[in-house]
């Protein structure tokens, strides 16, 4: 194709920009012609080769290679070179695109075998980087540069994508399974966090309230103390004035009746003493053991209003005062069933 394509000699002749035309002289290399005029002599001068400069690209065909893992793929590229040296690219190759082609093939045949199928597929810029070096060490002597290889389309058999496909479900699975495991597992550490932290604040908030009600029950037992204190600081104060026996004699007779009264609501069967009719004998002697308890204290110390809540005497009436009062109220519980009899 290029011999016919080649100029004839017309004598003068324009060579283009980024072009080197071979002339022969009768069938021996002569010169090459540079761009612009040229002479040539006629009959005995011809133009025998054109080659272009440019950098050209051609498709590699398409073409079956074995990896190292016995898989057969179906590759094609786009080989990109250049002419530096027309003289070699004339006379070093018969067809210099042909015998680039070819060594394009051949060599990615054999870079292919020295691989594995991922290797393969994912190293794809290093592939193409081994092809141009093991090209150009070949065509050095044609005068070529390959500045270039780009693997086009990679075709596995359809059974091997199949399995690549699967491979990477299952891959996908896989990292879906441990990033939910991750999630259960913090989800758990958050839950039992939590539990523990509802745990401890549970158990400060009852020890406060122990706290809180331990303490409200100090100070009611103290306020009741007291104001029982003080209750019996009066009634000996009371007792110790005048007439205060006779209001004690009435208070304890009004407490004996009040008492039957309610024995007879409460019960039907009770135990009475013989004398349980006689509220006044029942005072009387409640007043006389008081008195004959009352009575070395007087003898040793004028009875005087207490100035103090810890006077020994005052001690004493307030005791007294209470057992009073309490055998008081056993002596009435006694009297008006027997009454009602």
């Amino acid at each position: 194709m290029e011999r016919k394509s080649l100029p004839r000699n017309t004598i003068i002749k324009f060579v283009p920009q980024q072009e080197a035309w071979i002339v022969e002289r009768m069938g021996k290399f002569h010169r090459m012609l540079e761009p612009g005029l040229n002479i040539l002599v006629p009959i005995i001068d011809r133009i025998k080769y054109v080659k272009s400069l440019k950098e050209t690209a051609i498709e590699v065909p398409s073409q079956s290679a074995i990896t190292q893992d016995n898989v057969t793929l179906e590759l094609d590229g786009v080989l990109y070179y250049r002419i530096m040296d027309p003289f070699k690219a004339s006379y070093g190759v018969e067809d210099a695109e042909f015998a680039i082609t070819q060594l394009a093939q051949t060599t990615m045949r054999a870079e292919i075998g020295q691989m594995t199928l991922d290797r393969t597929l994912a190293e794809r810029a290093h592939l193409n980087a081994n092809i141009v070096d093991a090209i150009n060490s070949a065509a050095e002597d044609w005068g070529i540069q390959c500045l270039r290889y780009e693997i086009r389309d990679i075709h596995p058999p359809a059974k091997v994508v199949e399995s690549m496909h699967q491979q990477v479900s299952a891959e996908r699975t896989k990292r879906a399974q441990i990033l939910e495991s991750e999630g259960a597992r913090q989800a758990a550490i958050n839950v039992a966090e939590g539990r523990k932290q509802a745990t401890i604040l549970a158990s400060e908030a009852d020890k406060a309230e122990q706290i809180n009600k331990a303490s409200g029950e100090a100070e009611a037992i103290l306020l009741r103390a007291e104001a029982s204190a003080k209750g019996i600081e009066k009634v000996a104060m009371a007792i110790s004035r005048n007439r205060g026996t006779d209001a004690v004699s009435m208070t304890v007779a009004e407490k004996y009746v009040d008492a039957f009264g309610k024995m007879a609501k409460e019960g039907t069967t009770m135990i009475v003493p013989a004398s349980a009719n006689d509220a006044a004998s029942m005072v009387a002697q409640a007043l006389s053991i008081y008195n004959n308890i009352n009575k070395p204290k007087a003898s040793q110390k004028p009875q005087l209003p207490p100035t103090s809540t810890d006077d020994p005497e005052k001690s004493i009436k307030e005791e007294m005062t209470k057992d009073l009062v309490d055998a008081a109220e056993r002596e009435s519980s006694f009297q008006e069933p027997r009454e009602s009899s």
